[in-house]
């Protein structure tokens, strides 16, 4: 039993290296499959190196990404000038604004055919009382699919500057 744990690690660095290779295979069609199991025909790829991009650790600034810690701006990074921000926000806030009424209207709508169709049943829901559940439910999520736009856009809407 001593010799579990060894195993164990030696298992894992095993399994960690063979997810290391990549193997590209082009089949006669010319279709590509990627793998990391040797296929006959296919050639491993070198990708060098992985790349580790640590985030940093709660309390060091990295819960909000406007903080000061983020890495600088490229200085050949494009540059926008404050009145042209300022009238894309504009642009921006309309068409959430415009959305957002067209989104009321259609659950007004919505609301108005829940109400509706609660109320009757069909020839055929008569008969078949789970049909009428259906068409219900299929009414209630229609409002619930509004309700959720809305709420999204009132988001986006109280997230502009």
């Amino acid at each position: 039993m001593k010799h579990l744990p060894l195993f164990a690690l030696l298992g894992g660095m095993i399994s960690g290296m063979a997810q290391a290779e990549i193997y590209k295979y082009v089949d006669s069609e010319g279709r590509v499959t990627y793998s990391n199991m040797p296929i006959r025909g296919a050639k491993k790829l070198d990708l060098g190196p992985a790349q580790v991009i640590s985030s940093p650790r709660r309390g060091e600034g990295g819960g909000n990404p406007s903080s000061a810690s983020r890495s600088p701006t490229p200085s050949d990074f494009p540059k926008v000038d404050t009145s042209t921000q300022k009238q894309r926000d504009q642009g921006r806030r309309k068409i959430l604004e415009d959305e957002m009424r067209s989104e009321q209207q259609l659950l007004d709508t919505a609301r108005k055919a829940l109400s509706e169709g609660e109320q009757v049943r069909t020839g055929e829901e008569r008969n078949n009382y789970q049909k009428y559940l259906d068409r219900v439910a299929n009414l209630r999520n229609e409002v619930t699919l509004h309700e959720k736009n809305i709420q999204a856009l009132n988001k986006e809407i109280s997230n502009l500057k």
